[in-house]
């Protein structure tokens, strides 16, 4: 069987002297190469650059992929939370006023829940872009799985009495407003 250089030139493709030509320059790259050296294949090593590349790209894509279910799997554990312990608020009559995204936001809760949220005993929790009223322990357990979904907690005073209220016999007239 003949080599392919010599097919090309019973079939007219190549001349004898680009043939003798492309053998010299190969025979003169294989006289300057030092002894005992390989030599080296460039499409090989081209090939396996681009194998290393792809091995790359598909592990960082996994990384994400993996990121990305991570935080789905947070986010589902918050709303399971939060639908799990979420406080009605169908009776509200009096307007609690927050910020989130440096915006003003109103939501309608009882008195005690407002009392509540203002000592820092219930929090006010931003799910799906809804915003749900939870007991500080779940609030908690939310801080731990997402820092950002919790909109308001404030911080128990020490001195946060409770229930033995010296003021208790005081009221606050309804007009007061702050």
């Amino acid at each position: 069987m003949a080599s392919l250089q010599d097919q090309l030139l019973k079939a007219g493709l190549a001349d004898q002297k680009k043939a003798k030509a492309i053998r010299n320059e190969k025979h003169k790259q294989r006289k300057q190469q030092p002894k005992g050296a390989v030599q080296v294949n460039e499409t090989e090593v081209r090939a396996r650059q681009a194998r290393e590349e792809k091995a790359e790209r598909d592990r960082q894509l996994n990384l994400k992929r993996q990121q990305e279910a991570e935080r789905k799997a947070v986010q589902a554990q918050i709303r399971q939370l939060v639908e799990t312990n979420r406080l009605d608020r169908s009776r509200g009559e009096t307007s609690y006023q927050f910020v989130h995204d440096k915006k003003i936001k109103k939501m309608y809760v009882d008195d005690t829940m407002a009392d509540q949220l203002s000592r820092g005993r219930l929090a006010i929790v931003s799910v799906s872009d809804q915003y749900e009223i939870v007991a500080e322990g779940v609030a908690r357990k939310i801080i731990e799985r997402d820092a950002q979904a919790v909109v308001v907690l404030h911080d128990r005073k020490t001195d946060d009495v409770g229930d033995d209220d010296p003021y208790a016999g005081y009221e606050i007239p309804d007009d007061l407003m702050w």
